[in-house]
C-alpha cells in the first residue's frame, strides 16, 4: 500500500502546485465546487446538472425540478461554512459537523430530516425496514458513542498516520455510523476535502473524490459493506487511494485546459481594438456566470444594455458564446468551450 499512497500524494502534490500558479484559482474553484456538488448529490439520485445549479443561482429556472437543484445548491453553502470556520481556527469536530449539516438540509426535502441532529430514530440502508435492509448502522442510543470515538480518532495526534489514510478511515467510519436521518453521503464526501484541509495536505479545496466513486458507484458501495462484515480495510484503502490519485489528476488536467482557453479568448478579444475593454468585463463575468442573460450581465457589471448588447454579440462572432434560448426576449448565452471542460463526467446517473 505504501506504493500507492506514494503515488497518490505525488498527484495530490501535482494539484497544490498547479493551483499556485493559477491566474485565478478563486475562478476555478468556484466552478470545481460546483462541479462536486452536482457529482455528490448525483449519487444520492438528484437529476440536477451543473447548467441546471449555474441557472438557478442566477435567477433562472432550472430544466428539472426545483428541490432537486436546492439541494445541490444547499452543498455548495455546506462546503463553503465548513472552511470557513475551518479558516477560522475552528476545529473539525462533532459540533462543526452538525453544523455543516444544517446548512445542507437548510433547504427543500431535507428540512424535515432534523438538520444538525444526530438521530434518535433507527435508520437503514436499502430494503423497506431493518428486517430486510442491505445494512443497519448503530441503534440511536449508541449514535454519540460512535461519534464521539470518531472525534477523538480525528484528534489523535498520530505521526505514523498520514493525512490521506486518517481521511480514508474516517469516511467509512461515518457512513457506518450513519449519524444523521439524511445527508450522509454527501457530508461523508465533504468530510474528506475537509480532512485533508484542516491536516494541511492541501492548502485549498481543490481535491474532490465523487466523480470517482460515481464512475465506480458499485464497487464503492460494495467495498463500504465489505469493511463493515469482514474488516478488510485494505480493499478499501487501495480503491481509495486509486480514487485520491485520479481524481487529482483529473483536477490538475482540468485546471491546465481551463487556463489555456481563458488565455486563448482573452488574447482574441485583445485584437478588437476599441470595444475590447468592454467585451473583457463581459468576459470575466461569464467565468463565474458562463450561463447569463443580458439583463443579469447588466445588473452585474454595471455596464449599460447597449454596451453589454453589443460586448455580447462581439463574444458570439469570435465563437466564444452562443445563444441557446433561441428566443427574442428573456435569451440565454452559454460559454461552450468553459462548460464542456466542467461537464466531463457529469451525465446523470441511469434510474
Amino acid at each position: 500500500m505504501q506504493l500507492l499512497l506514494e503515488r497518490a500524494n505525488q498527484s495530490l502534490g501535482r494539484l497544490d502546485g498547479v493551483a499556485s500558479i493559477l491566474p485565478d484559482l478563486d475562478l476555478f474553484l468556484y466552478a470545481y465546487v460546483r462541479k462536486e456538488a452536482v457529482l455528490s448529490n448525483q449519487i444520492e439520485g438528484t437529476q440536477s446538472s451543473l447548467s441546471d445549479l449555474l441557472l438557478f443561482e442566477n435567477g433562472e429556472a432550472p430544466g428539472v425540478p426545483t428541490h432537486d437543484v436546492q439541494e445541490v445548491s444547499n452543498y455548495v453553502a455546506a462546503l463553503r461554512h465548513g472552511l470557513d470556520r475551518l479558516r477560522g481556527g475552528f476545529p473539525l469536530s462533532l459540533r462543526l459537523i452538525r453544523e455543516i449539516h444544517k446548512v445542507l438540509l437548510s433547504e427543500g426535502r431535507g428540512r424535515s430530516k432534523e438538520p444538525g441532529e444526530f438521530r434518535r430514530t433507527q435508520n437503514w440502508i436499502g430494503g423497506t425496514r431493518p428486517g430486510n435492509a442491505r445494512f443497519v448502522p448503530p441503534p440511536p442510543e449508541q449514535v454519540m458513542e460512535c461519534m464521539g470515538a470518531l472525534e477523538k480518532f480525528l484528534h489523535q495526534e498520530r505521526t505514523d498516520l498520514p493525512p490521506l489514510i486518517r481521511a480514508g478511515l474516517t469516511h467509512v467510519q461515518f457512513e457506518t455510523i450513519h449519524p444523521f436521518l439524511d445527508g450522509n453521503g454527501r457530508l461523508g464526501r465533504l468530510l474528506i476535502t475537509f480532512l485533508l484541509c484542516a491536516a494541511g495536505a492541501l492548502r485549498e479545496p481543490i481535491l474532490y473524490l465523487s466523480l470517482f466513486f460515481k464512475s465506480n458507484r458499485q464497487t464503492y458501495y460494495d467495498l463500504l459493506m465489505h469493511v463493515r462484515e469482514t474488516g478488510d480495510w485494505e480493499s478499501w484503502m487501495e480503491f481509495f487511494l486509486r480514487g485520491v490519485g485520479e481524481a487529482a489528476d483529473q483536477a490538475v488536467s482540468a485546471a491546465l485546459r481551463i487556463r489555456e482557453l481563458l488565455d486563448s479568448d482573452r488574447k482574441r478579444i485583445e485584437t478588437l481594438g476599441r470595444p475590447a475593454a468592454s467585451v473583457l468585463r463581459v468576459f470575466g463575468l461569464v467565468q463565474t456566470t458562463p450561463i447569463f442573460s443580458i439583463q443579469t450581465a447588466v445588473r452585474k457589471t454595471g455596464i449599460t444594455f447597449p454596451t453589454v448588447n453589443a460586448s455580447v454579440n462581439h463574444l458570439r462572432k469570435l465563437g466564444v458564446l452562443r445563444e441557446i434560448t433561441g428566443k427574442r426576449r428573456r435569451r440565454l448565452f452559454v460559454y461552450d468551450a468553459y462548460l464542456k471542460i466542467l461537464n466531463e463526467g457529469m451525465e446523470p446517473l441511469p434510474d
